[in-house]
């Protein structure tokens, strides 16, 4: 059997056997019976997930008003639209947006390239002891306050003039390493060897195995790391504060953080702002969320 065929097989439906006359069909009744809901627990979890919309409303309202009617939950006498005009103006917003999705879409990019690739090296060879020490390092770099650290990364982002968009990239590569890991080892472990034993009769190299066979089969935890990494990248504002000297390249969290400090009493333009700056993720989960949870219950069924 070919290593395609047996990574096919793995991720295929799986058929159950059932009477003469439905060989292949789902026991949908039994699935049915063994399916109990809690409706009392579903009631309570909807209404805590809907508690969102008190402080999203109020932004919303509030972007929309003028200085003298904010801080109110009432709506506005008059829509003030022109307050997301003003606000993308005073942060210069088409500028920080471009930074922020530059820099986003390449730490997601690089992230999942190289710590996935870290992560099958150590969990194909955790059966040796440097290996072992690698794993524990890079998980104990998870437990250090990012304080402790920031002044020295800084000065020697400096010193190799990184204080740049590459330098702030390659750190959210590097600092992501450590959950990365610990999330996708676990993963990798669970599947077979046998699918790369399987490639390597046929010829398959390590590389070809990792990008052929592993890689696709990790599609669930390659979804969660670029979630995550996502909304770090994009929502992050110690990082950009300490890293990039070039004002032009300010993201857009270093860009409100100047526009909140000198336009704090103008709270409806400073709410326009911050509804600009969710909106691009918002909108991103709302057009993917489709193939997210598509990911991730294919890989809660393998």
């Amino acid at each position: 059997m070919s290593a395609a065929n047996t990574a096919n097989t793995m991720t295929g439906n799986t058929v159950t056997a059932g009477a003469p006359g439905t060989l292949g069909k789902p026991k949908k009744e039994k699935y049915r019976k063994d399916r109990r809901i809690n409706w009392w627990l579903t009631a309570v979890i909807a209404v805590f997930s809907l508690t969102i919309l008190v402080p999203l409303y109020f932004t919303i309202v509030t972007a929309l008003k003028t200085p003298a009617e904010a801080g109110t939950f009432s709506l506005p006498t008059s829509w003030q639209w022109s307050n997301f005009a003003t606000a993308s103006n005073m942060v210069d917003y088409p500028r920080a947006a471009l930074n922020s999705a530059i820099i986003t879409v390449l730490a997601v990019t690089l992230t999942l390239l190289t710590n996935t690739f870290v992560a099958y090296a150590i969990a194909r060879n955790m059966d040796k002891r440097f290996f072992r020490f690698l794993y524990y390092f890079f998980i104990a770099a998870m437990f250090v306050p990012f304080p402790v650290v920031m002044l020295p990364i800084a000065k020697q982002m400096g010193s190799l003039h990184l204080d740049n968009q590459a330098g702030l990239i390659l750190l959210y590569v590097v600092l992501g390493l450590g959950t990365n890991l610990f999330i996708a080892t676990g993963f990798i472990r669970s599947i077979p060897v046998s699918l790369e034993e399987a490639a390597r009769i046929d010829g398959a190299g390590t590389w070809r195995i990792f990008w052929k066979i592993i890689f696709p089969l990790m599609g669930p935890i390659n979804a969660t790391i670029a979630i995550t990494t996502t909304l770090w990248a994009w929502n992050d504002f110690l990082l950009p504060l300490i890293i990039l000297t070039n004002q032009s390249n300010q993201t857009i969290p270093l860009a409100q953080y100047v526009f909140s400090s000198q336009f704090a009493t103008n709270y409806p333009v400073a709410f326009a702002s911050y509804l600009m700056a969710m909106a691009p993720v918002l909108i991103v989960y709302i057009f993917a969320q489709k193939w997210v949870i598509g990911g991730v219950m294919r890989g809660a069924v393998k």
